[in-house]
């Protein structure tokens, strides 16, 4: 009974000492606000004689 006493009551602080965690969803929806600006730049190189082609109104 001596050594009884002491480890319920080093269970009992065990368990009293446990850390718990609560998850809980928020009451306001989650607002994201994002400003996107896309620029677009293309590029096109014409060979030399294609562009001769083009130039004498061929097509």
């Amino acid at each position: 009974m001596n050594r009884l006493i002491p480890m319920i009551a080093i269970v009992f602080l065990a368990v009293a000492c446990t850390p718990t965690v609560k998850v809980e969803a928020p009451d306001k929806p989650i607002e994201i606000n994002m400003n996107i600006n896309i620029k677009h730049e293309i590029l096109i190189r014409v060979e030399k004689q294609v562009e001769e082609l083009l130039d004498d109104d061929m097509f």
